[in-house]
């Protein structure tokens, strides 16, 4: 019992160490990867379009179609033996193997399978496009954790400071150095601030949550990821992150361009696959078979017989009358199962020829589908590529701003810092009021949240900046 009771502690240590890692970037997107329901559902449509493309390849080859039936009939049918109408019940046993094969098609069978290639690429491509979108996701829903966490422990920083404030202006009211107005306006903001608290825990704990949906993990998970500086986090350099630059390697990289591209290929190929379909298509085919029937009948023997067939009275004599020669006299017993198979194979060849001729119009209108299609899929290659290109150009422009953004805040911050230094020494020698420190304060929390968000911004904007180069982002 205490062996036992010993082993479940150590398990219950154990489960709590490992329920307490705290996740890095990396470890989120890979789990991502492996485990996020959209993923999967890309994965998924890989193998559907896997499967058509193997449908297709083995359409090209010969059809051959083994059949067999067993039956009972009864009522009026056909002698198998006489052909005479009789009415009975009989049993029948019957085999065939047939087969056909495509001599000629215009090429439609090869295109079509050139079609599903194409799509079985796109799909592919398609599930890499996913993989990176969630790859991206999961990056920003970390960096955004990372945010409201940094947020948080400053707003936890500032509802300290407010209260050791506190305590310093409540030590000179009960002193009577100050009025009783100073502490009741610090008082005042350390509730302002511990609200504030509260909003930035609570905004926190909403985007954990958040990256937990990204992860497919369960809302009620043991969930932490690691704290990192946003400083530590790898950013590329602007100058290495040119829009026209980008928009190349975007081009030749981006798994959506390469959808498109794939997409028009396939198209190409519909068209040339609706066109076929409207000629003539050659065939050839065979067969072979056999039948059984448990009422067949064969003869087993044959007696000649030259018995009278009458007498003639002549005057007073009666003679009997023979025919000029014998005749035959059958005697019939069931044919055996495997005899009748026997006797009964047959087989067959020949060729097929299928002209298109009057159909309601379908083929040609299919025609005209696909080739509108094909149109389609051009305008909409083009779409998105100028799409892509609006895109790239935008985040460089915003990545640009926020780093403009980023180092005016940092002024900001430094220039903040230093007016509430100021304002504190003279507030320490009674020479400025409690309010006007107050605003000082505010005025330097507004600055560093400024800079923080302005921070995480910049980094946001420079992953996307780097994930439109189609390589991956950094983590």
């Amino acid at each position: 019992m205490i062996r036992f009771l010993k082993l479940a502690f150590c398990l219950l240590i154990f489960s709590r160490s490992f329920s307490q890692e705290k996740w890095d970037l990396r470890k989120c997107v890979d789990y991502a990867l492996q485990n996020n329901i959209s993923v999967k559902q890309a994965d998924l449509q890989i193998r559907f379009a896997e499967l058509d493309l193997q449908q297709s390849k083995l359409s090209q080859y010969p059809f051959l179609n083994l059949g067999g039936n067993l039956g009972y009939s009864s009522g009026r049918n056909q002698d198998p033996t006489s052909f005479s109408l009789i009415t009975t019940g009989y049993l029948s046993n019957n085999y065939s193997l047939q087969a056909s094969v495509d001599l000629f098609n215009w090429f439609t069978k090869k295109n079509t399978v050139a079609v599903k290639d194409y799509n079985f690429q796109a799909t592919q491509a398609g599930a890499q496009k996913a993989r990176d979108d969630i790859s991206l996701n999961v990056a920003v829903a970390y960096l955004q954790v990372l945010l409201g966490n940094e947020q948080s422990n400053l707003a936890a920083i500032q509802v300290e400071q407010t209260k050791s404030q506190l305590e310093s202006t409540r030590k000179q009211v009960d002193a009577g150095a100050l009025p009783e107005l100073n502490a009741a306006q610090v008082e005042s903001q350390l509730a302002t601030d511990s609200s504030n608290l509260i909003a930035a825990q609570t905004s926190a704990q909403e985007l954990l949550l958040q990256l937990k949906a990204l992860l497919n993990l369960d809302a009620a998970a043991d969930f932490d990821i690691a704290s990192v500086p946003v400083d530590l986090v790898p950013v590329e350099s602007l100058a290495d992150l040119q829009p026209e630059a980008v928009y190349n390697l975007a081009l030749a990289n981006m798994p959506q361009q390469k959808v498109d591209e794939l997409n028009l290929k396939a198209a190409i190929k519909s068209v040339q696959v609706a066109r076929g379909n409207m000629y003539p298509t050659f065939s050839l085919f065979g067969s072979l078979g056999t039948t059984y029937n448990d009422k067949a009948n064969e003869i087993k023997s044959k007696t000649q017989i030259n018995a009278p067939i009458g007498t003639v009275t002549v005057g007073v004599a009666n003679y009997q009358v023979y025919p000029l020669s014998p005749f035959d006299v059958y005697s019939y017993g069931k044919v055996t199962y495997f005899n009748q198979l026997n006797q009964n194979f047959r087989q067959s060849i020949g060729l097929s020829l299928n002209v298109p001729i009057l159909n309601g119009g379908n083929l040609r209108t299919g025609w005209q589908r696909a080739k509108l299609s094909l149109k389609q899929t051009e305008l909409q290659k083009e779409q998105n590529s100028m799409t892509l290109k609006q895109d790239i150009y935008k985040a460089y422009n915003d990545a640009l701003a926020a780093f403009e953004k980023f180092n005016a805040n940092k002024k900001s911050v430094e220039t903040a810092q230093k007016v509430y230094d100021f304002a504190k020494k003279r507030y320490d020698q009674n020479l400025l009021s409690t309010y006007d420190l107050l605003i000082s304060q505010n005025s330097l929390l507004t600055a560093k949240s400024q800079l923080l968000y302005s921070h995480y911004d910049y980094v946001f904007k420079m992953k996307l900046l780097e994930f439109y180069k189609g390589q991956g982002i950094k983590l």
